[in-house]
């Protein structure tokens, strides 16, 4: 099917040195024949691909001059999109780009959807379904950990995974077509079951390898949810600005200056947090306050970590070990701040409470304890990681979910083997899990699923 020539800007919309507005289709170059006018007066057509060219887009009609421009050509399928590609680079002004693109797009381009470029990639089969949503994990990543992880799925580290796994699970499937269609064999049913308990256990295995890595994965693709709680006024914004490095919530003596929720993101030694200051949780009249207090305590349900921090001037508070009894069941660093002033808080009685969570003092007017709790954040997570740059790290949701479903197909398969149920039943859950797997390179998905995932990607991608 021929698909007609899109169009759209590929750089942030904004004032800079440059901006692109990418073509991509049949038409893409007579497009830019139509509206190029180069210095040395040659068509685009006559020229080699992959090269650069200087000159100006000149409206078709008033014969105007629109743009300077320095104009890129490159022939499918050696292309992104396996398409012809041609990409304009001019000034990056709000105006001047969108006057390019308006004239791409009344001669005879489309306004291309929110992430169509990646989606003919995929749809031409230059990359697959896990490729394509690695590079909106690329353009997103916020640490270099995690943009590894990105780039390694975009080469095919998970694509050439789940592809031999399939093929084993295929292998197997078609043993069985060997039983069924050959019942009189008694010895083929017993080598086939072998078989089967060979590869499924292989490759159950395997999934399970992938697995244990979404943890991590799933930090580094998303951020770790961490929530700063305490009482009024023991730091929780001077803690937040500290692992900022800026002054991103206001820092007052008065207790309950914090109203709401403050969200940052922060790179703590390759660790992507989400950092939440929230307002202090205490008993209040101030319905404002109130409300920012009810929002913290929702927040803290949803967090992955919690930065729990205490006054070292104030005595313990019943408020204080309250918050205690609310987290224990989670991942907690206790801090204790203030250092600089003189001592009333009960350690002993904060090392009981705080159990086998860890502990820091911290005065973050003088700057002291910061690293120690960097430390302790990328120790709790990263400790002893898989962090070989040879592995595979699954980092996905949607992913995840499919080779949960894939493995609980494969342990059924297992227990059918195990308590004699007919290998032709066991065939449903094996080709069942197979079905699973290539849905996370896209060779067995559906239209919709493929529409809603390109529709998060940013415009222009």
């Amino acid at each position: 099917m021929e698909l007609d020539t899109i169009a759209a800007i590929s750089t942030p919309m904004g004032e800079g040195a440059i901006a692109i507005v990418r073509l991509s289709g049949d038409k893409a170059f007579p497009i830019a024949e139509k509206l190029f006018q180069s210095i040395s007066r040659k068509k685009i057509s006559a020229e080699p691909s992959h090269t650069i060219h200087y000159g100006h887009i000149v409206d078709p009609e008033t014969k105007e001059i629109a743009e300077e421009v320095m104009l890129s050509i490159m022939r499918g399928p050696k292309t992104f999109t396996k398409e012809d590609v041609v990409e304009i680079n001019c000034h990056g002004g709000i105006v001047s780009v969108n006057r390019v693109l308006q004239l791409c797009i009344t001669n005879g381009a489309r306004l291309a959807e929110p992430g169509e470029f990646t989606k003919r990639a995929f749809m031409n089969g230059r990359i697959d379904l896990s490729q394509a949503e690695a590079v909106m994990d690329l353009i997103r990543a916020k640490t270099d950990r995690a943009m590894n992880v990105a780039l390694g799925q975009m080469e095919g580290k998970l694509s050439n995974l789940i592809r031999k796994l399939r093929q084993e699970i295929l292998e197997t499937l078609a043993q069985i077509e060997v039983n069924i269609d050959y019942p009189e064999y008694d010895d083929v049913e017993e080598m086939t079951l072998k078989v089967l308990k060979e590869k499924s256990t292989y490759v159950s295995q395997e999934i399970e390898k992938l697995l244990k890595t979404s943890g991590q994965g799933k930090i580094l693709r998303e951020g770790l949810s961490t929530v700063i709680v305490g009482r009024p006024n023991v730091g929780k914004s001077s803690l937040l600005n500290s692992l900022v490095h800026e002054n991103k919530a206001i820092v007052t003596d008065i207790p309950g200056t914090t109203r709401d929720v403050i969200e940052e993101y922060v790179n703590v030694r390759g660790v992507p947090l989400k950092l939440l200051d929230t307002a202090g949780i205490r008993e209040t009249e101030d319905i404002v306050e109130r409300i920012g207090v009810e929002r913290s305590r929702q927040v803290l349900k949803e967090a992955d970590l919690l930065l729990l921090i205490l006054n070292y001037s104030d005595e313990l508070t019943i408020e204080d070990e309250n918050l205690f009894e609310a987290v224990k069941d989670m991942e907690v660093i206790v801090i204790v701040n203030k250092t600089d002033l003189p001592q009333k808080i009960d350690l002993e009685r904060v090392r009981q409470l705080a159990q086998n969570h860890k502990l820091i003092t911290t005065s973050l007017i003088e700057e002291k304890g910061i690293e120690e709790l960097e430390e302790a954040i990328a120790d709790l997570f990263f400790s002893g990681s898989i962090e070989a740059n040879d592995m595979t790290y699954v980092s996905n949701s949607r992913h995840i979910g499919l080779l949960t479903q894939a493995l609980n197909s494969m342990k059924e398969v297992r227990n059918g083997i195990e308590i004699g149920i007919p290998i032709d039943i066991i065939q449903i859950d094996l080709t069942r899990s197979w079905e699973l797997l290539g849905e996370i390179t896209g060779d067995s998905v559906h239209d919709e699923l493929i529409n809603q995932l390109f529709s998060q990607f940013c415009l222009g991608k």
